[in-house]
């Protein structure tokens, strides 16, 4: 088939997109740390009987400790810190400004590949950065004018300043994972053996299931020391709240992270980052019509701008 590694990634972006949408209805009515833990655990069990299916374990195969330790990590930093962030800022500027602000995620993953594994940033890279700075900017900033004895505008964010620092957070918390679950599956990888095919082929999705063993087991030891769990009795009681929590699961953790790490094999990583980057633009209109949000011709070049400069990355 051709175009295949295409393919996946844009349903990566439209799975993504979904995931969002339900995101925001589910954190609205379970929290942040209840739909985490109810939704790392919902992942590992989808991905293990995937897992019992097609290689007669429920559990990752042919791992090794450097591998666990670096999906470990990866776990904790794209999910502990980075869906905290996520799910924080769904509930303070919407699903639409949280995932634009996870075009910065590039600019988190170059920066880490430059201080975690010695890579490179090329002039290239730095101008992307500031492509995406730029149409953030325009998307979240906006003039406020001065009274009459003082007729200079400033700029000021047309909303709570603790929603963009989340956005921040989540965009930061995406990218330093990627970097880490990009080493943690090269570790993996050179364990398998010749001729398990099926496992080779499920790896992105036991890579997915290692991580949220630490995201998961994160979440769920704060909500001992925050003394919730008896909001999480409630909330799995909550018949609304946990199907727009499948819905997140399934589009989010399940299909589209292991989609993701799957389209980087099966094309060039430009090319799939490039259209794995359109969920700020393919969110638009359902957060219109869903969610009665609206939206400004500015907001929408902004928005392209900063998927533009985050596809720069990798072209």
């Amino acid at each position: 088939m051709h175009y295949i590694g295409e393919s996946i990634a844009v349903a990566v972006s439209v799975s993504w997109t979904l995931a969002a949408l339900f995101s925001e209805a589910a954190t609205k009515r379970m929290g942040v740390l209840n739909l985490n833990v109810v939704r790392m655990v919902l992942s590992m069990l989808f991905i293990s009987l995937l897992l019992l299916c097609f290689t007669g374990s429920p559990f990752p195969s042919h791992t090794t400790p450097r591998a666990w330790l670096w999906l470990g990590m990866s776990g904790l930093v794209g999910y502990t810190f980075g869906d905290i962030c996520l799910f924080r800022s769904y509930l303070i500027i919407g699903s639409r400004f949280g995932q634009l602000f996870m075009t910065l995620a590039p600019i988190a993953a170059s920066i880490a590949g430059w201080a975690i594994l010695g890579q490179s940033m090329s002039l290239k890279s730095i101008a992307a950065m500031l492509i995406v700075i730029g149409g953030i900017a325009m998307s979240v900033l906006t003039r406020k004018g001065g009274d009459e004895h003082h007729h200079h505008k400033h700029l000021s964010f047309k909303m709570p300043l603790s929603g963009v620092l989340y956005g921040i957070g989540a965009g930061v918390g995406q990218g330093v994972g990627l970097v880490l679950s990009g080493k943690g599956m090269e570790y993996y990888s050179l364990n398998i053996p010749e001729g398990a095919d099926a496992v080779r082929w499920l790896m992105p999705f036991s890579s997915t299931f290692m991580r949220a063993v630490f995201g998961g087991t994160s979440f769920i030891l704060l909500m001992g020391l925050r003394h919730k769990f008896g909001s999480l009795g409630r909330s799995v009681r909550d018949i609304k709240a946990m199907g727009a929590t499948f819905g997140a699961t399934m589009t989010g953790p399940f299909i589209g992270v292991s989609m993701s790490l799957m389209a980087l094999r099966y094309t060039s990583a430009g090319i799939a980052q490039t259209l794995m980057s359109l969920t700020p633009v393919f969110i638009l209109l359902p957060s219109y019509f869903l969610f009665k949000q609206k939206i400004t011709k500015l907001e929408v070049v902004g928005t392209i701008i900063s998927v533009l400069g985050a596809s720069l990355f990798f072209l």
